[in-house]
């Protein structure tokens, strides 16, 4: 897949003889002289990212809740509830234990 470099739209390809790609919600077009073949690897973020960073679980309450990391299972664990999906559904609840650091979720 190719994206358009100005407006971010998947690219098109159009066969009018010269095969080209071209973007349908701006006037961008780029030839295709060759196969064009690239591989990105994307990072995947990490749960505190997602979270708010380091700083998101500062000041969180603790509960009793075992650690699912089967070398740890301690029972003590920080939480916090976010609401992640419509507001009708209920709050997400986000574990790290107190002990390793594993991180968990319940929905």
């Amino acid at each position: 897949m190719w994206f358009c470099p100005y407006c971010g739209s998947l690219l098109q390809v159009e066969n009018d003889g010269l095969s080209s790609f071209i973007c349908s919600t701006c006037p961008y077009r780029m030839s295709i002289k060759s196969k064009q073949k690239e591989r990105i690897k994307l990072r995947s973020k990490k749960v505190d990212d997602v979270l708010g960073g380091k700083g998101a679980w500062d000041n969180v309450d603790k509960t009793n809740a075992t650690c699912p990391k089967i070398e740890c299972s301690n029972g003590e664990a920080f939480f916090m509830q976010i609401q992640i999906r419509s507001a009708d559904e209920p709050m997400s609840t986000f574990y790290k234990c107190a002990k390793c650091g594993e991180q968990w979720c319940h929905r």
